[in-house]
């Protein structure tokens, strides 16, 4: 009875298991491993097979079960948005192999390497791969030489060291605006719009950068048509850099 007070099944018990939604399903089978009083929880894809509107409210209840029993909570998935809202702490795997462990705010703002930005963040981190020039000021040449990025000085102390160098430049889609800001060092862009999605309060854009496809995730604006050219500001203070090799240069 504890265990189904905890999980709002009190009024559910006597029903069985094909008159119950998916959501009650899965709180059953929580509350059985409940009733067994374990140290450590072991959730393996829980939300998997549920519809998107379950798994955030599965997403909340599974929260507030963490903050209820105080009990530690091993949880395995491969969404970013489940690990971003529910852990303490994430370990990143790729291949077998932990690439970071750390919270999710650190994920997000130093990842250890180019597959952890990638991985952390909806739309993913944009990458253009290019070279470092420093003869009169720092500057990120594409690969195809397309764009030159003069750099602000705050880059000059970890990259002054790859000049001449390959490596790549990582920029978060909601780093990209529309509107310039003068307290803010930015990179003038102007491109064709290849596709416009608005999701209520924002709309993303996709648009190619030197043979790569960007997003860029803007306040709502109304939807441009395909080939509208618009002008796009980079944050140059939200640049990440990675070496050849892949690991965060910082």
């Amino acid at each position: 009875n504890d265990a189904a007070k905890i999980l709002e099944l009190e009024s559910y018990l006597k029903r069985k298991p094909k008159a119950l939604s998916g959501g009650q399903r899965q709180r059953v089978a929580v509350g059985r491993a409940i009733v067994r009083h374990p140290k450590v929880f072991l959730f393996d894809e829980p939300l998997s097979n549920l519809d998107a509107k379950l798994r955030v409210q599965m997403r909340t209840e599974i929260s507030k079960l963490h903050k209820k029993l105080e009990a530690t909570i091993i949880y395995v998935t491969h969404d970013q948005t489940e690990a971003m809202t529910m852990g303490d702490k994430i370990v990143v795997m790729k291949d077998g192999i932990v690439q970071q462990v750390d919270s999710p705010l650190n994920l997000y703002n130093y990842p250890n390497n180019k597959f952890v930005a990638g991985f952390i963040g909806s739309p993913p981190m944009n990458f253009i791969n290019g070279k470092i020039t420093n003869q009169t000021e720092l500057t990120f040449i594409s690969s195809d030489e397309t764009i030159a990025i003069k750099l602000p000085s705050q880059y000059k102390r970890s990259l002054q060291s790859y000049a001449n160098s390959e490596i790549t430049l990582g920029l978060r889609p909601e780093d990209i605006v529309i509107e310039e800001k003068d307290e803010i060092p930015t990179y003038k862009h102007s491109t064709p719009i290849d596709v416009a999605e608005q999701m209520g309060n924002e709309t993303y854009l996709y648009f190619e950068l030197s043979g790569s496809q960007f997003t860029a995730r803007v306040k709502a604006i109304e939807k441009p048509k395909s080939g509208t050219s618009m002008d796009l500001f980079f944050n140059l203070s939200k640049l990440r850099f990675f070496s050849k090799e892949e690991n965060s240069i910082r």
